[in-house]
């Protein structure tokens, strides 16, 4: 029997995978979506419960079908945007496969196509889309003295909310929506610092993260004109964040020059003892399954043109930030790319089918 070889393997099934599976459907494309995790969510599985999008619902829904309006005030929680993804699987009735953490994308040259692999099955496809994001590779700066700090220290990807912190002496260090938001809820309940290298940039009560993917779009673009400063980390006015500012609590710190056993040596030299840090300091894309292809730059990252890789036209790239699409990391610039991009996808399909036609 000959090998089934679909047309499209797309490896991931958060909002990036999700958004590109719908064009794929909708164009009758031979494919499936290979995801890692049990249920559905994608990365917002694992936020933590108080986590706010800092756009209005409508201006974050996916393509084809909205994102209902949030049941408190205009940015939806966490488990409402968990609530609207899995309904979106329903309804487009997308081929997702779950459990299988893919580790390997490999060339097959007999077929001609690309091999994907979890360790265990292996499938064919003339073309791979890679929509793993960044959550299961949080970055944390190494410091002076750190590994000698006997306080906790936990990346905001494994934060799960304030009950661990209460009454204690906690530094949250980063200065983008993440940092914000942690604070303000830490800040109610703990003796909290917010540390940042730069001053955050607070945006006006009615500029929301659809204005910040606007901003960074144009900029990348060579678009900006005369459009303000502004991009996705910039602090975004949700609801908590405003509450912890009305109260004159939306302060920041300089960062820290150096651990010690018991806290953080600050610029002036003094030292202040601190049983907790918690780092708000980002991701890296998550692209090892890709190593085989020898596409990974130095920097960890993959030279594409609208999504296409170049070192591997078969491979192509969705939401993993500005350097694979513009604002491609956020909800809103999930369903944008893939409008942009995955016809680029079918048009490579049809001229690979037509090549191996003749």
């Amino acid at each position: 029997m000959a090998a089934k070889i679909f047309d499209v393997i797309v490896i991931g099934g958060g909002q990036a995978g999700l958004s590109v599976g719908y064009y794929l459907k909708r164009a009758a494309v031979d494919f499936i979506i290979l995801d890692n995790q049990i249920h559905s969510g994608g990365a917002w599985q694992h936020t933590w419960p108080s986590l706010r999008l800092f756009s209005p619902a409508l201006m974050s829904s996916l393509p084809g079908k909205l994102m209902p309006k949030a049941k408190q005030g205009d940015y939806p929680h966490r488990d409402e945007v968990l609530s609207y993804l899995a309904d979106y699987e329903r309804h487009y009735q997308l081929p997702l496969y779950r459990p299988h953490h893919v580790q390997s994308v490999e060339r097959d040259d007999i077929h001609n196509c690309l091999r994907v692999s979890d360790g265990k099955y292996s499938w064919l496809a003339k073309a791979v889309v890679s929509t793993t994001g960044t959550w299961s590779l949080p970055q944390i700066p190494q410091l002076d003295s750190q590994q000698s700090f006997n306080g906790a220290q936990c990346h905001s990807a494994h934060y799960r909310g304030p009950d661990a912190y209460r009454g204690k002496r906690v530094l949250i260090v980063g200065g983008g929506n993440s940092g914000a938001q942690i604070y303000a809820e830490l800040a109610e309940v703990a003796n909290a610092s917010w540390v940042t290298r730069e001053p955050p940039l607070f945006l006006p009560d009615d500029v929301d993260g659809r204005v910040l993917f606007e901003r960074a779009t144009a900029r990348i673009t060579g678009n900006a004109g005369d459009a303000p400063v502004g991009g996705i980390g910039d602090i975004v006015m949700v609801p908590p964040v405003k509450a912890a500012r009305d109260k004159g609590l939306l302060t920041t710190r300089p960062m820290f020059s150096r651990f010690t056993e018991l806290g953080v040596i600050w610029p002036d030299g003094k030292e202040e003892p601190i049983d907790a840090v918690i780092w708000c300091t980002g991701f890296k894309a998550e692209l090892q399954h890709l190593t085989a292809l020898d596409v990974l730059d130095a920097d960890g990252k993959v030279q594409v043109v609208q999504g296409q890789a170049v070192k591997e036209p078969r491979l192509w790239l969705f939401g993993y930030g500005d350097w694979a699409s513009p604002g491609s990391a956020t909800l809103i610039g999930a369903g944008r790319s893939a409008r942009e991009n995955v016809p680029a996808l079918l048009a490579f399909l049809s001229e690979t089918t037509n090549h191996n036609n003749k």
